[in-house]
């Protein structure tokens, strides 16, 4: 039997923080579906199409890892897609009580997802897109934050 597993995010840039989880997310899973996920509450920097193709150029070397998108519950995408298992990453303890409450709701749409919760690597963990955007709106560096094809979209994009 596969082992499907479900990488969902905004990757509104992807980080070299995303990419580590997707490396170790395949220690777990025969397929990984790295998902981005459509928020119609939220403007991205980036379209989804471009987060997509970003994703292609910075994790999508491994035939174990599928890139998707989805808009609606989790859940039913997850059902959809035969996943029994949902990846999320936690950075910090503040983390932990909204990641616990979307488990515990996912499981009781979809009996048979379960969440796995990964810690990033220790020099990764202060890392997050809104911290990515912030360093590049103002042309900061991005060495270490993200890959070089994400790099040259947010200075295109920002214009530094």
């Amino acid at each position: 039997m596969t082992r499907i597993a479900i990488y969902p995010g905004s990757f509104d840039p992807l980080t070299r923080g995303h990419e580590d989880l997707i490396r170790r997310a395949l220690a777990l899973a025969d397929h990984l579906i790295v998902a981005v996920a459509i928020n119609p509450n939220k403007e991205p920097l980036f379209s989804v199409e471009e987060r997509l193709r970003l994703l292609k150029l910075a994790a999508a070397d491994d035939p174990r890892i599928e890139l998707a998108s989805f808009a609606g519950l989790l859940a039913d995408f997850a059902r959809d897609r035969n996943a029994t298992m949902v990846v999320r990453g936690l950075r910090a303890v503040s983390d932990f009580e909204y990641e616990f409450q979307m488990a515990l709701m996912n499981r009781k749409l979809n009996g048979v997802l379960e969440t796995v919760f990964l810690v990033p690597a220790v020099d990764l963990t202060y890392l997050s897109s809104s911290l990515v955007r912030e360093v590049a709106r103002f042309g900061g560096p991005l060495d270490g934050l993200v890959s070089p094809a994400v790099a040259e979209a947010l200075k295109a994009r920002f214009g530094t």
